[in-house]
């Protein structure tokens, strides 16, 4: 995907901001286009919950003294153009809304910093972080073993991998990636979904097969429009983005959960600001915040019980958020 193509300069306290002038799968979920992404947010953007669900939040005194001494602002980067409940625009163009943008706000409100908000391609987010260039990455980053080498992650929801086709479409549930052999999948540039696919891709062949493609996307409008004309037979993307949808575009069919995994908060490795954050998501949790902001955006299925820091990749499908 993209290098970051806009910037957005929010120089305010958390406690002025409320729940809708911020969050996005996908997760694993793709990133952004500039004019393309902004464009279909904005024709979303009346079908995007703005229900105020974090501008009551109180700092939680106990919570802000893990931050390290002196730390009382962050750069935040989100991937914003996926598919809701991703990052995307409000009707306005400029405001960005979403499960992550409630999420983010929501913790900060606990720990009491100012955010400087930025945007950038969802595949470019992770390696900034290294750099310094963000403190926080937020895109519905998927824990994988893999990543956690160079990324520290404090969990805050469970989604994953699922996948999705036109109605017409004769697959059914997606058990086994042999069962693609032959098609073409739709999927966003940089995410663990291409991963999946890629490292999985052999198995066709492996069985005598003809091998699927994988058809990557920078931009989620562009991933949706190659199902709906006919140039991919399925998509393989976050499971919330898809139920979303599925549930607001004709002619779709949502076929299955294929592997779930923790999605994060992304900070360089060896961060400080990991027992902060983790204790901030655990605060939202006990005093509901958590369970409205779920709410709003219709992923209660994808709550966890407690925040952990970087967790072991959750293997084989299972579904276990503890």
């Amino acid at each position: 995907m993209r290098t970051p193509i806009r910037t957005v300069r929010r120089h305010v306290l958390l406690p002025a901001l409320t729940g809708c002038a911020a969050l996005v799968l996908t997760a694993c979920g793709s990133g952004a286009g500039a004019t393309a992404s902004a464009g279909a947010a904005a024709g979303a953007a009346e079908q995007l919950p703005t229900a105020d669900v974090v501008s009551g939040v109180p700092k939680d005194p106990a919570a802000a003294r893990l931050l390290p001494p002196g730390v009382t602002s962050l750069t935040v980067a989100y991937s914003v153009g996926g598919t809701p409940p991703g990052t995307s625009y409000l009707s306005d163009g400029k405001t960005l809304a979403g499960q992550d943008v409630d999420f983010t706000d929501a913790v900060a409100k606990v720990l009491g910093l100012r955010l400087h908000v930025r945007q950038a391609g969802f595949e470019a987010i992770l390696p900034a972080l290294g750099s310094g260039k963000y403190d926080v990455g937020v895109g519905n980053f998927g824990v994988t073993d893999e990543r956690r080498k160079t990324i520290d992650f404090v969990t805050y929801i469970n989604d994953g991998q699922g996948f999705a086709a036109r109605k017409d479409s004769t697959l059914g549930r997606v058990t086994d990636l042999r069962q693609l052999c032959g098609l073409t999948v739709a999927t966003g540039a940089g995410t663990t979904f291409e991963a999946t696919l890629e490292k999985n891709r052999h198995r066709c062949t492996d069985a005598g097969k003809k091998a699927y493609r994988v058809q990557t996307y920078s931009e989620t409008g562009a991933l949706w429009s190659s199902l709906q004309q006919g140039r991919s037979d399925v998509v393989m993307s976050t499971i919330n983005g898809l139920r979303y949808a599925v549930a607001h575009q004709p002619g779709l069919k949502f076929l299955n959960e294929y592997q779930r995994l923790d999605v994060g908060f992304a900070f360089k490795k060896g961060t400080k600001l990991a027992p902060a954050f983790q204790a901030a998501v655990n605060r939202l949790i006990s005093d509901g915040t958590y369970d409205k902001i779920l709410a709003k955006w219709g992923t209660t299925a994808s709550a966890i019980k407690q925040s952990r820091i970087s967790p072991p990749e959750l293997k084989n499908g299972t579904t276990e958020r503890n």
